[in-house]
């Protein structure tokens, strides 16, 4: 499909479909969809813990570093929700998605940069410094923007 871009970056059309508006995600979407990620992902270690345990597998679980096993399951939760779908459980709660740049859906290698950025130490607080509309480190480091789509 042929996919174009205003001079102003903010509208996109594909050549079966009518030109759209893209809106940045606001503030409150975006810390919206931190604290229900974070809900989230604690529910899916814990799932993921007892998933392993029924398998059997404590003995790997209890002599792994703690820290990897957080990265793993971090990386789970995060890269396969946002390499296919473009959305995490919290963005589909309050309806926003994540896109490359120019509109253009999010590549399985992007969403990978994204989550090994939210590694990076004090990373929540790029978002900090008066912007109308908020973009952190795993946004701009892998070229990344978060739209509403409501």
């Amino acid at each position: 499909m042929n996919e174009q871009i205003n001079n102003a970056g903010n509208q996109k059309t594909n050549s079966d479909e009518p030109l759209q508006q893209m809106v940045i995600a606001s503030t409150g979407q975006r810390l919206g969809n931190m604290f229900l990620d974070i809900i989230f992902y604690y529910i899916f270690a814990i799932v993921f813990g007892l998933i392993l345990g029924l398998a059997g597998l404590n003995d790997i679980i209890e002599s792994m570093n703690e820290y990897l096993l957080g990265v793993i399951i971090f990386l789970t939760y995060f890269v396969p929700q946002e390499a296919f779908f473009g959305r995490t459980l919290g963005k589909l709660v309050t309806g926003t998605k994540v896109v490359n740049e120019d509109g253009s859906k999010l590549t399985f290698g992007k969403a990978v940069a994204r989550t090994l950025c939210r590694f990076i130490p004090f990373e929540a607080f790029s978002f900090l410094g008066g912007h109308d509309r908020p973009k952190g480190w795993h946004d701009t480091i892998p070229k990344t923007k978060v739209i509403s789509i409501k």
